[in-house]
Order: C-alpha cells, then sequence, then structure tokens
C-alpha cells in the first residue's frame, strides 16, 4: 500500500536527522584532517582533491538527483570543511553581486570570508602579500574576448594559477518598473556589449549608461522608479528589483571564464591544464618556432593572447593555455624547446580543468 502524506513526510523527517548526523561525523574527520595540514604546513584548500572527489561522487550517483545539485550540495560541504580545518580568506573583483562575486561562491561556497576589491590589481595584490589565501580574477570571455589587465598583472605578481571557473553567467534585465516605463539602463560595458542586439531591439531609444559594475547598475536602478539595470539574478535579489526579462545576453552560450590565483601549485590530475607566458628572441621565425614545438611535443593549445612587453616598441609577450601538467615529461620537453627561442618562458601554473557552472 502507498503511504499518506503524513507518512512520507514522517520518512524525510528521519532521513534529514540521518543527513544530519553524517554530515557532523564527516566534519569530525574533517577537523582531523585540518589540524594533520597544520601539523605538516600543507594547504587548506586541495583543487586536485576536490576534483578527484566530485568526479567520484557522480560516478556512485544513481539519481534521481541531478549531478549539478550534487555539485552544488557538495560544495557548500566543502565550503564548510574549508572554514572548519581554518578560516580562508577569498579576494574577488568587487563589488558584491556581480558575477565575479558569483565565480567565487560557485568554488569556494558560502561559509568561507570573501575581501570584495576595487581591482584586479588589488585581488594580486591581497594574494601576493598575503592577505588573501586565493582571489578569483576574470581572464576571459567568449563573447567580448580576454580581459587584458588580468593578463598583464600576471608579469607582475608572484602567484600562481591553482583553479579555473566556468562561469555560464546570464544577463538579466530588472527594474522597480514595468519594461514601457524605463527611461535609462544602467550596467558595465561589457554587460551592455552582451546584450548589444536585445537592447537595440527592445530599447532603440533608451540611454545606456556605463557604471563600473553590475551591482553598481542594479543599485542605481533600485533607487530610481524608471530605471532598469543589466546585471545577475544575485543583484535583483539583493536589491529588490523584479526581472522584467531574463537571459538577454546575445550569445545564449556566453561564458567568462575566471582563474582562481594562489601561492601553491596543485598536483596532477591527468585532466590539466597548465598556463605560460614568453617573451621572443629578435629572430627572424622565432614565433614560429615556438609554435611548432607545441606541435611536435603533440600539446594542444586552448588559448594564445600577445599583450605588449611594454619595454620598447614592438616586443610583445604571449600567454599561453594548453592541455597537460608541469610536471608531465611532454610538458617539461616543450618548455625545453621554447627555452631556445625565446628570452624567458614563466610557468604560471598548472591546475585542474574546470567544469562549467551556470549562473543566473
Amino acid at each position: 500500500m502507498k503511504k499518506d502524506l503524513s507518512e512520507l513526510r514522517s520518512e524525510i523527517d528521519r532521513l534529514d536527522r540521518s543527513i544530519v548526523a553524517m554530515i557532523n561525523e564527516r566534519y569530525s574527520y574533517v577537523r582531523q584532517v585540518g589540524e594533520w595540514k597544520h601539523a605538516n604546513s600543507s594547504e587548506i584548500y586541495v583543487p586536485e582533491r576536490e576534483k578527484a572527489l566530485l568526479e567520484k561522487l557522480e560516478t556512485i550517483n544513481d539519481g534521481p538527483l541531478k549531478n549539478e545539485t550534487l555539485r552544488a550540495i557538495y560544495r557548500e560541504i566543502m565550503s564548510g570543511a574549508i572554514a572548519l580545518e581554518s578560516p580562508v580568506k577569498i579576494a574577488f573583483l568587487g563589488p558584491e553581486n556581480t558575477f565575479s562575486h558569483q565565480a567565487a561562491l560557485s568554488k569556494f561556497g558560502r561559509s568561507v570570508a570573501y575581501l570584495a576589491k576595487n581591482s584586479i590589481a588589488d585581488v594580486f595584490e591581497a594574494v601576493d602579500r598575503g592577505k588573501a589565501d586565493y582571489g578569483v580574477v576574470p581572464i576571459e570571455n567568449s563573447t567580448e574576448g580576454a580581459v587584458t589587465y588580468t593578463l598583464d598583472m600576471f608579469n607582475q605578481a608572484e602567484v600562481s594559477i591553482c583553479a579555473e571557473i566556468h562561469l555560464a553567467a546570464h544577463q538579466n534585465l530588472m527594474a522597480r518598473c514595468a519594461k514601457e516605463n524605463v527611461r535609462v539602463i544602467y550596467s558595465h560595458p561589457q554587460a551592455l556589449a552582451q546584450c548589444r542586439l536585445y537592447l537595440h531591439n527592445n530599447f532603440p531609444l533608451v540611454p545606456q549608461v556605463e557604471v563600473r559594475s553590475t551591482a553598481e547598475a542594479a543599485k542605481r536602478a533600485a533607487l530610481d522608479d524608471h530605471a532598469a539595470a543589466v546585471a545577475s539574478c544575485l543583484a535583483a535579489e539583493a536589491n529588490g528589483l523584479n526581472i522584467l526579462d531574463g537571459s538577454i545576453e546575445d550569445n545564449s552560450r556566453n561564458v567568462t571564464r575566471f582563474l582562481v590565483i594562489a601561492r601553491q601549485n596543485p598536483k596532477p590530475t591527468g585532466d590539466d591544464k597548465t598556463s605560460i607566458v614568453f617573451a621572443l628572441k629578435d629572430k627572424v621565425g622565432a614565433l614560429m618556432e615556438c609554435l611548432a614545438a607545441f606541435g611536435a611535443q603533440g600539446v594542444n593549445m586552448s588559448m594564445i593572447e600577445s599583450r605588449p612587453a611594454k619595454t620598447r616598441q614592438g616586443d610583445y609577450l604571449f600567454f599561453v593555455d594548453f592541455n597537460g601538467h608541469r610536471t608531465d615529461e611532454r610538458v617539461l620537453s616543450l618548455i625545453n624547446e621554447l627555452n631556445k627561442h625565446c628570452l624567458y618562458v614563466k610557468v604560471l601554473g598548472s591546475y585542474p580543468c574546470g567544469l562549467s557552472i551556470t549562473a543566473d
């Protein structure tokens, strides 16, 4: 016989008690792990362990729970574990309720401490000087391209990339008024660019005002009965705004990639990425020889960007991401070959390949 509603709820209550008890039992072991890490001067956050755990959980998940939901649950369980082991501070490009904040939350959860910084340089400085344990910075967007300021900072600060985050960020139009009453639209220049077609088709005569962040845009819209903002659902919730239209970005596959910077180097997982920067020697064919080295070693590049070296006219730095770990034999051979054609080669970090995370 089928159970009635009260009996079903009673069973759920029983399971909830068991779940809470098991989480607390898990945390008792987490505390012991934290004590061991402190005694052995080991890192609190271990990206390779995180990746292995999430992959293992997916293999033992028989449903109906979706893997995406399972990862979100364990994100908060692991966040609580990190906070239990040691106070951890995460710097990010502020203010709060931006996509950078969302990316940081998606990686470290809500149990750790967050430091909103005014600029990308401030995030690097916080990590470089030990004011923060980790930093989260944007590096590229699938619509607008590389974040060049982040690339430039890697040549100035002594930090390493220890993880990456692929955030499928959806832009939303929000306001206190109805769509027909919108007289001005606020947002960050990049967010406005990502929604260029939508805004042209729906608000061709409404002025767009660029502000420092999507979070600031939402704050301004909350103070004006005839203003709207393009921002995240997180910003709408924080400012009491109504979502007039959701997912208004022109490219539905719009993804922003963030990097986690730290003063540690993760161990290989078998599914890793390495980032490097190199400066070429002043000779004919130097770049061609460097690119040929990747093919010769069977190393697949996933990104290449050039930036002025800021030394003399015509000098450039080349930033490259490729598959593999800095300890892999083929990567070591590649670096050795690049050194023959470059003034210098700097490994910015090897880290686990990140999964795509959706944020409204």
